[in-house]
C-alpha cells in the first residue's frame, strides 16, 4: 500500500471514531457505508534549476469524504423460488425471448 496515502485514511477513520464516540454511538459497531476520493486543484510551485531554470513542483491533494454507520441486525435473505432460478441474459437473448413470447401469443 502508498503509506502517505494509508496514513491520511487511517487518519480520518480515527477522528470519524472520535466524532462517533463524542455524539454518544457505539464504535465498536461502526461500519463504512460510503467512501469517495476526488481530485482536488493542482497546487502550482517552483522550483529552481542550474543555469537559471525554473520547473514546475506540483503536488496533488485530493478531497476525501467518508461516512459511518452504526452497523444495523443483519437480516437473512428469503430463500427463491426452487423451481426458477436467476437467468442472466444478454440484449441479444433478452430480445430473442420476447420476440418468441410476442410470436407465442
Amino acid at each position: 500500500w502508498p503509506v502517505k496515502s494509508a496514513e491520511f485514511i487511517l487518519s480520518l477513520l480515527k477522528n470519524a471514531e472520535a466524532n462517533a464516540d463524542t455524539k454518544g454511538l457505539d464504535t465498536s459497531n461502526l461500519i463504512v457505508k460510503h467512501i469517495q476520493v476526488n481530485q482536488a486543484p493542482k497546487q502550482r510551485r517552483r522550483t529552481y534549476r542550474a543555469h537559471g531554470r525554473i520547473n514546475p513542483y506540483m503536488s496533488n491533494p485530493c478531497h476525501i469524504e467518508m461516512i459511518l454507520t452504526e452497523g444495523e441486525e443483519v437480516v437473512q435473505k428469503a430463500p427463491e423460488a426452487a423451481g426458477r432460478e436467476a437467468v442472466r441474459l444478454n440484449n441479444r437473448q433478452r430480445a430473442q425471448r420476447n420476440r418468441r413470447a410476442i410470436t407465442a401469443a
